[in-house]
């Protein structure tokens, strides 16, 4: 049986360093404290909204508020499957867009709209002024923050421009969700006063408007911020400027597109509509578009990438070109699943996972945008990979297979990608020339 090769050991931690740290630097203590704020900002969201709608105004808007989650979520996941991040990022960004921004949002706005009244003496002014200036810039900085946070302390899982639209829009679908119960669970309560019901309420209005037309609408001003994160993501550690102005360009962008979709009802009866399709749309399907561009290129990438440790012995001929297709990847955990039930079919998923990133990695390395930890990462995704062979390999050469197809000659003698390497000179298959990822 193939062993993996031998990796220099890191030396050891002092003995007793763990046992005498204050608790303040133990690892559970920053997740605790976040799952804290995260908990006290929900409790207290949900009492500011259920006051303002009540309680059946709330149970109805919630109902109603709930129906679009399910779908976004599942956009955004499908287009982050090529190298899927961690539930527990979604997980977070959803719960800081809901809660966390949600407060903030709701505080902020407030604030700034009755001080622009007190101000001014004009309260409708100052509602205006409010929703399309004040609420642009709070409610996008709040959601921004997230992504932020992902970003500087989880940038493992935050490599390209995929992430950061999944992370953002996820963070803004939870945002969204929250307002949705406010202004609907409000539109109820405005019904039940009039005696509206039916097609004509306000409540069938709100949920028309804000449901069924622009669900999209908060992901869409949010993902730009991401997209600026994400380009950040892909530059080198050295290029400071650009990894500052780029997310401030996007944030830049979520702002204005924010401020114009709320100031669309001052632009006569029709503005609302005409920003809608003049805008929105084509900024929507624009998006849409980038986003499966980047994801052809983020496979082809893995096609391109991985035959060097295919050549080195680290893969199979067939896994580099099975992994850069989707149907292939697809194919492959229906074997495991179908041979070796739900833990092999976990085993391949991450088995992909973790190619696809070392795939990235080497990219960046390529292009002198690696960090100071590219060795150890990459024995990370390599053992990683070594431990998961058994299923994961011949689940790919089986999907490959299954189109009756040949495997893809490799490049010819020369070629940058194909010559032999393995990190510190080791392969499965013995001694490889060193070869070192920032001189190729």
């Amino acid at each position: 049986m193939a062993t993996c090769p031998p990796y220099p050991t890191h030396p050891p931690a002092p003995a007793g360093a763990l046992r005498h740290a204050h608790w303040w630097q133990r690892r559970w203590v920053p997740y605790a404290a976040l799952s804290t704020l995260l908990a006290l900002s929900g409790l207290v969201i949900l009492a500011l909204v259920r006051e303002q709608t009540g309680t059946e105004g709330f149970l109805v808007g919630l109902g109603l508020a709930v129906l679009p989650v399910p779908l976004l979520v599942a956009s955004f996941r499908w287009l982050d499957r090529v190298e899927p991040g961690p539930w527990r990022n979604l997980v977070f960004s959803f719960a800081w867009g809901a809660c966390a921004a949600a407060l903030i949002a709701i505080v902020a706005n407030s604030f700034a709209t009755r001080w622009i009244a007190t101000a001014t003496a004009d309260p409708s002014h100052a509602d205006t002024l409010g929703a399309t200036v004040i609420a642009p810039v709070v409610e996008e900085t709040a959601k921004a923050a997230a992504v932020l946070l992902l970003f500087l302390f989880r940038r493992r899982d935050f490599s390209g421009l995929l992430d950061g639209v999944v992370i953002a829009g996820v963070t803004a679908t939870g945002f969204a969700f929250t307002e949705n119960i406010l202004y609907l669970g409000t539109a109820f309560g405005t019904d039940q006063l009039s005696g509206d019901s039916g097609i004509a309420s306000v409540t069938a209005a709100t949920f028309f408007v804000r449901v069924v037309m622009s669900p999209f609408a908060h992901p869409l001003f949010t993902v730009l911020t991401g997209l600026g994160f994400g380009a950040a993501a892909l530059s080198g550690e050295r290029q400071r400027v650009r990894r500052v102005l780029l997310p401030l360009s996007g944030l830049l962008l979520a702002m204005g597109m924010h401020a114009l979709w709320n100031g669309s009802s001052t632009f006569g009866e029709f503005g609302f509509f005409a920003v809608y399709a003049a805008f929105m749309v084509p900024a929507f399907g624009l998006l849409v578009w980038l986003m499966l561009w980047t994801r052809y290129r983020e496979l082809r990438t893995v096609r391109e990438e991985l035959p060097a440790y295919a050549v080195a012995g680290w893969l199979s001929p067939a896994e580099p070109f099975a992994l850069g297709s989707m149907r292939d990847r697809r194919v492959a955990r229906q074997y495991a699943r179908h041979h070796g039930g739900r833990p092999a079919a976990r085993a391949v998923a991450q088995y992909e996972a973790y190619a696809t990133s070392l795939a990235f990695l080497r990219r960046r390395g390529r292009r002198g945008r690696a960090g100071a930890d590219f060795v150890v990462r990459e024995v990370e995704l390599l053992n990683e990979l070594w431990r998961r062979r058994a299923w994961a390999r011949p689940a790919l050469e089986h999907a490959l297979a299954a189109k009756s197809r040949p495997v893809p000659a490799y490049a010819p003698p020369g070629a940058w990608w194909a010559q032999p390497y393995a990190p510190h000179g080791q392969g499965p298959g013995g001694p490889a020339p060193a070869w070192n990822p920032y001189q190729v």
